[in-house]
């Protein structure tokens, strides 16, 4: 059973159904301990609205170090692919336009804070947590990850509908995903009309 109770937020000016949401994923190339990991790809599906159709975005990234056996395995990009790809820091002003005076949306988004960390003062945010908005609005399940949340939710063949030649954890699919939860849970449980913070601790600065 869907549901959702209030916290103690600060007060947001605009309602959820006038912001504008935009949801990333980073692939990344996996590292050793106590080695940096490298962002290999990247995902961004944006919306001015919910109701509106999502604007897709996606790139490889280059990388200084070999993408690991075990992040291949997992993501199926390899160091040969990323040959031509461009530089994450070239990849910047795209990035700013398509995330700028957005609701960032990410599912558990520690890893992609962190690769968005590398732009110091990019002030992206707030950011919402699907991971978070799922374990408070879809009690009861026995796994929170985004294929198991997406089951879940009967949103799966919609995603794939929109990405029919991609897979879960291919950058671009994902982030898609993230933003078909949000747009489906905010549609159930009629919050267009009300501020984001009745998300509660889904909403992250």
């Amino acid at each position: 059973m869907l549901s959702w109770s209030c916290s103690d937020m600060p007060l947001l000016s605009d309602t959820i159904g006038g912001l504008h949401f935009a949801a990333i994923d980073f692939e990344s190339a996996g590292a050793a301990r106590g080695e940096t990991d490298q962002p290999v790809q990247i995902g961004i599906a944006a919306c001015p609205r919910l109701e509106d159709e999502p604007e897709l975005w996606t790139s490889y990234i280059a990388v200084e170090k070999p993408v690991l056996w075990s992040a291949s395995q997992v993501h199926g990009i390899t160091t040969e692919m990323l040959a031509d790809a461009p530089s994450f820091p070239s990849l910047w002003p795209e990035i700013r336009s398509r995330l700028g005076q957005s609701v960032v949306v990410g599912h558990n988004p520690a890893t992609e804070r962190k690769f968005l960390r590398r732009f110091p003062g990019h002030g992206f945010g707030p950011w919402l947590d699907t991971l978070a908005l799922g374990r408070m609005c879809v009690p009861g399940l026995a796994d929170y990850s985004l294929s198991s949340l997406c089951g879940a939710l009967g949103l799966t063949c919609s995603v794939e509908a929109l990405l029919p030649a991609r897979r879960w954890h291919d950058a671009l699919y994902d982030a898609l995903a993230s933003l078909l939860i949000v747009r489906f849970l905010v549609k159930e449980l009629n919050l267009s009309g009300q501020p984001l913070e009745v998300l509660g601790k889904a909403v992250r600065t």
